[in-house]
């Protein structure tokens, strides 16, 4: 691939923190490799920020690996920016061309107060896994890893669902700022192995009621969840919690 360099228009979201009123600020940027990652052409600007004495802009990151799920930016209209299945940290400015105007804001839910600029507070999704995304078991000696035979579709699925990485992109994309990828993911995960079998009822209602009270959304099945989660977590997730919750509240109920 041809490597080539840019100049770029950056409209940046400033905000001191959670209560105070925020807008966009616009920086030039020149000089930006084809290779640089999304990340790092946002170092390249705080350096050119901090040696113009100006204050520089806050972003959330980790790994940049896609790991972590930290780098929650908004990137014209979409979380993760234009690349599919993929995180900030592994955008890279090849899919930007010289001349562009490129819009940068944080996640968007009132769930997830901006703590300073392009950093959003995800304290929420912590919230909800000490509610119930955990098991009980004896510790000790780690067990054999084939000692409980499991089902190859229902250990395939619990991989997949254990994916998420938190990073928020389910509820920035929901118009209802809903967390039902988020949370249908980490019920899923555990209730489709018998290691989460003894607190499954519990679970899945601890973690619904914990996810309404943080003040997340409910799901309206637009699917924009699906479509920009960077590890491709699957709506089925969401349709297997809505069982789990109907048949724990029946149970409940006896």
């Amino acid at each position: 691939m041809e490597h080539y360099t840019m100049n770029l228009t950056l409209k940046v979201w400033k905000q001191k923190n959670s209560t105070a009123k925020g807008s966009f600020e616009t920086y030039q940027v020149k000089d930006i490799s084809s290779e640089m990652s999304f990340l790092e052409m946002f170092d390249v600007l705080n350096e050119q920020l901090i040696r113009e004495g100006k204050d520089p802009i806050a972003f959330d990151h980790d790994c940049r690996e896609g790991i972590c799920g930290m780098c929650s930016m908004y990137i014209d209209g979409r979380a993760h920016g234009p690349w599919t299945k993929n995180t900030v940290c592994q955008l890279h400015m090849r899919a930007f061309k010289d001349g562009d105007t490129i819009v940068v804001e944080p996640w968007r839910a009132a769930a997830f107060p901006v703590l300073k600029d392009l950093m959003v507070d995800r304290s929420a999704f912590d919230r909800i896994i000490q509610a119930g995304g955990y098991i009980s078991v004896n510790t000790g000696n780690a067990v054999d890893a084939n000692a409980i035979p499991i089902d190859k579709k229902d250990a395939d699925d619990a991989f997949m669902a254990a994916a998420c990485i938190g990073c928020g992109a389910c509820v920035a994309a929901c118009k209802n700022s809903s967390a039902m990828l988020f949370v249908s993911a980490k019920v899923s995960q555990l209730a489709l192995l018998p290691q989460g079998g003894p607190e499954r009822e519990s679970r899945v209602l601890n973690m619904v009621a914990q996810m309404d009270k943080e003040g997340f959304g409910n799901c309206t099945n637009t699917y924009a969840c699906e479509a920009e989660c960077p590890k491709g977590i699957s709506v089925a997730n969401i349709a297997r919690m809505n069982r789990e919750f109907l048949k724990a509240g029946l149970s409940t109920e006896d």
